[in-house]
């Protein structure tokens, strides 16, 4: 078994700004792994915010590498023992779905036991921008897409709601402020958002302010992201949040998102997939789990200059269960 890493930069087609930063490009790393003649393949983006950098991934890969090169076994259960939860670890599970499913001529879909799997509608993401800005785009959008999904952190926040709402009166909304309001903001803010028809929120508040949602009023059902990444989190978000927003970068990958997922619905969370930057190949596995969640937010791809070869392509906002060429 030989593995093989390296460094991918894709374009935007226009920089997407959320509440702590502005992106300009996608940095993924992307792995292979071979064995018999076959390459299994994964890609991962990292989780930024916890210093989950490429240069990071691609060290913890180069030392995967050299074990396997030295003769030692490796499979996704060893896998969750040799690397902790992140980027690194969701591109080398990935690649062993992948790998997996080409040695077998049995899908990763039908090993998961998710076949036929069903097309999925995502959320297309608004970055933030003034809302004149933000307003004009939703009018455009909502001309191909029923569901959209708007980047929040400041001051403007609620004129931006109300001028997406005022251009797409028909849209499905929810909503991300990435930690960027207080408590006081959300209570404030929460009855106008349900009158505007906001289904869901994201993370309002800084990861370790959770328990001040235990004072949350409002009608507007929260999401957990930034403060939930794997099983180790369900005790710190459930009676906080309704939703929890599973990422296979955070999670660690597939394996673990999908435990993960069934996990949390046994605690009474419902489910959201999301994904961090990157391509098609970075979003294929997670259609899987998109099969268990009733919010999707997987446009990452629809950003890129250019997706990879036999990408989703995203027709109406729809993804669709793509060919064995591409992944899985």
């Amino acid at each position: 078994m030989r593995l093989t890493a390296r460094e991918r930069v894709h374009a935007l087609t226009e920089p997407f700004v959320i509440a702590r930063k502005a992106y300009t490009e996608a940095l993924v790393v992307e792995v292979e792994i071979e064995a018999d003649g076959v390459t299994g393949r994964g890609e991962a983006a990292g989780v930024d915010y916890r210093g989950d950098t490429p240069d990071r991934m691609l060290l913890q890969l180069r030392d995967l590498s050299e074990r396997l090169d030295r003769g030692e076994a490796l499979d996704r259960a060893r896998l969750a023992t040799d690397l902790p939860p992140g980027g690194a670890r969701n591109a080398v599970d990935c690649a062993l779905w992948d790998l997996e499913a080409k040695r077998s001529g049995v899908s990763a879909a039908a090993r998961a036991g998710l076949t036929p799997l069903r097309p999925v509608e995502t959320f297309v993401t608004l970055g933030m921008d003034t809302p004149a800005t933000m307003g004009a785009k939703a009018a455009r959008w909502a001309q191909r897409y029923a569901a959209l999904k708007v980047k929040l952190g400041d001051a403007d926040d609620m004129v931006r709601l109300e001028a997406i709402r005022a251009a797409a009166p028909q849209a499905r909304l929810i909503a991300d402020a990435n930690q960027g309001w207080t408590l006081a903001q959300l209570n404030d803010r929460a009855p106008r958002m349900a009158q505007l028809g906001v289904e869901l929120l994201e993370q309002p508040l800084p990861v370790g302010h959770d328990d001040e949602l235990l004072d949350y009023r409002g009608a507007v059902p929260l999401c957990a992201d930034e403060s939930f990444d794997d099983r180790a989190d369900l005790d710190r978000v459930v009676g906080r949040y309704a939703f929890c927003n599973i990422k296979l970068d955070k999670a660690g990958g597939l394996t673990e998102a999908l435990a993960l997922a069934e996990a949390a619905r046994q605690r009474g969370l419902r489910l959201m997939v999301g994904c961090m930057e990157g391509t098609s190949l970075g979003i294929a596995p997670a259609l899987l789990l998109a099969q268990a969640c009733e919010i999707v937010d997987l446009d990452c791809p629809m950003q890129l200059v250019r997706d990879v070869d036999g990408g989703f392509g995203y027709q109406d906002g729809w993804l669709r269960p793509n060919g064995p060429d591409l992944w899985g």
